[in-house]
């Protein structure tokens, strides 16, 4: 049985989502993976130096993606000499569908 929607209990991830939110170049390698999912490393590396100017090394952006992937917000896929970077929105709609349901519950 999940905890999510329990009143004062934290699911064990929101903790972990909100942490990987709270950075602006990982919320940036969100939206490029709304834009563009499937994407490698050196894709996303070049999409924000050109689309935000963001000049990070590939090292750095590679740790944003580990938080990422350790939010969940990102599942990585290894095809060959490349790993792929997918976003994944359900996280997200389970935090939202915390404070919906209980609402809807409420009422």
């Amino acid at each position: 049985m999940s905890d999510v929607g329990a009143p004062g209990r934290d699911d064990a991830g929101a903790g972990d989502i909100f942490k990987a939110l709270a950075d602006p170049t990982r919320r940036k390698i969100l939206d490029e993976l709304v834009e563009r999912d499937g994407q490698t490393l050196f894709e996303i590396c070049s999409r924000l130096a050109m689309k935000y100017q963001i000049g990070s090394s590939r090292q750095a952006i590679s740790q944003h993606l580990e938080v990422l992937v350790g939010a969940d917000l990102v599942a990585s896929r290894r095809a060959g000499r490349y790993k792929f970077h997918y976003i994944n929105i359900e996280p997200l709609e389970r935090l939202t569908d915390r404070w919906r349901n209980r609402g809807a519950k409420e009422s």
